[in-house]
C-alpha cells in the first residue's frame, strides 16, 4: 500500500490552509478520533464508540525489569542473532514488530508514531501484535488504525505518544513555551528536548525511536541497548523489505534532529546512572560516543 490514502494528503493540506501552522496537527486525529482524559489517562473513541482505555507509563515501567532494548528496524537487524535477548525486553518500534514469534516471543512493547507505516504494514500490525501487548501509539496511528478497524484495539494496552511540541486538542508551542515546562529540558538551542514525564508528551524528533528512548528512561532501567538503530543507512532496505519494495524514509534527511535528541538523552541518563550500549555496527550514533558491543552479532559477522 502507499504511504498513506489520498484523503489523507487532502486532509493534511486542507488542516494546514484552514487552521494554520499552530494548529495544524489537529489532522492526526480527524475525522473521527476523539481523546477523553477526564478520568484517569484517558479513553480513545473514534466516530463516537469507546475503541480503548488509555493506559499510564507506570504499567510499561512496572513490567519492565533492569534492561531495556529499542530494536529498531535498520539493515544490521539481518546480522544480529537475539537469541541471549532478555525475555520482556525489547521495545519494537515500526518493522521490527516482525520479530514477534520469530526471534523474539514476546516484546515488552512495541512502538510506532508514523501512520504511513500502519498503511504499509497494516497486515503485519493486525497479525504480530496479541491480545494485551502494550502499544505505544501516537494520534494518528490510532486514528488510521480505527479506520481500518475500531475493534482491533480493544484489546491491546495503548500509552498514547503525544507531541510536546503539537500536543493532541492543543496549538503548536514554541521553543519558549517548551522550555518553560517543569517537566522537560532543552539542549541550548531549543533543537532537541527530554521529556521526564511521557503521559504528559515526549518530544518527537524523526524517528519513534527517540519517543520510545523517553519512555524506556522513565522505567528507570540500569541499561538501555540499540539494536538496528542505524539510522546512517535508512536508503537501504530495513531488514524486512527487499531493494523492489523499499518504502521512502524520512530517516536520513532527519539525521542530524534524530541524534541531537540522542545525545541529549545520553547526558540524561549518564546523570541518573544508566548506561546506554549501541549493538550496531553501522550506527550514526558511534560518531557521538555511543561505542559497538557485539553482543548480539551472528557469527558469521564476527
Amino acid at each position: 500500500m502507499a504511504d498513506r490514502p489520498w484523503h489523507r494528503s487532502l486532509i493534511k493540506t486542507g488542516a494546514r490552509l484552514l487552521l494554520g501552522g499552530s494548529r495544524a496537527h489537529a489532522q492526526d486525529g480527524f475525522p473521527g478520533l476523539n481523546i477523553v482524559r477526564s478520568n484517569g489517562p484517558g479513553e480513545v473513541f473514534y466516530r463516537r464508540t469507546k475503541v480503548a482505555d488509555l493506559s499510564s507509563a507506570d504499567r510499561l515501567r512496572k513490567q519492565s525489569g533492569w534492561i531495556i532494548h529499542l530494536v529498531g528496524s535498520g539493515p544490521s537487524i539481518r546480522d544480529c542473532d537475539l537469541a541471549e535477548l532478555e525475555k520482556g525486553s525489547a521495545i519494537l518500534l515500526n518493522g521490527a514488530i516482525g520479530l514477534i514469534g520469530e526471534q523474539i516471543a514476546m516484546p515488552l512493547a512495541i512502538a510506532v508514531e508514523d501512520e504511513r507505516f500502519v498503511w504499509r504494514h497494516s497486515e503485519m500490525i493486525m497479525d504480530k501484535i496479541r491480545s494485551g501487548t502494550i502499544c505505544l501509539f501516537s494520534v494518528a496511528v490510532l486514528r488510521a488504525i480505527s479506520e481500518l478497524d475500531s475493534r482491533w484495539l480493544k484489546d491491546k494496552t495503548v500509552i498514547l505518544i503525544d507531541d510536546i511540541r503539537k500536543p493532541y486538542g492543543g496549538r503548536r508551542r514554541s521553543v519558549d513555551e517548551s522550555r518553560g515546562l517543569d517537566f522537560v529540558r532543552l539542549n541550548t538551542t531549543g533543537s532537541a528536548g527530554f521529556s521526564f514525564a511521557p503521559d504528559r508528551g515526549v518530544f518527537q524528533g524523526g524517528s519513534v525511536a527517540v519517543s520510545a528512548l523517553q519512555f524506556a528512561l522513565y522505567c528507570l532501567p540500569t541499561r538501555i541497548g540499540f539494536l538496528g538503530i542505524d539510522i546512517s543507512n535508512a536508503h537501504e532496505p530495513r531488514f524486512y523489505e527487499t531493494s523492489d519494495e523499499t518504502a521512502f524514509s524520512g530517516i536520513a534527511r532527519a539525521e542530524a534532529r534524530i541524534l541531537e535528541h540522542f545525545v541529549l538523552a545520553k547526558q540524561i541518563a549518564s546523570e541518573r546512572g544508566v548506561t546506554f550500549v549501541n549493538h550496531s555496527p553501522v550506527s550514526a550514533l558511534l560518531k557521538y560516543g555511543f561505542g559497538y558491543d557485539a553482543r548480539f552479532a551472528a557469527l558469521s559477522t564476527i
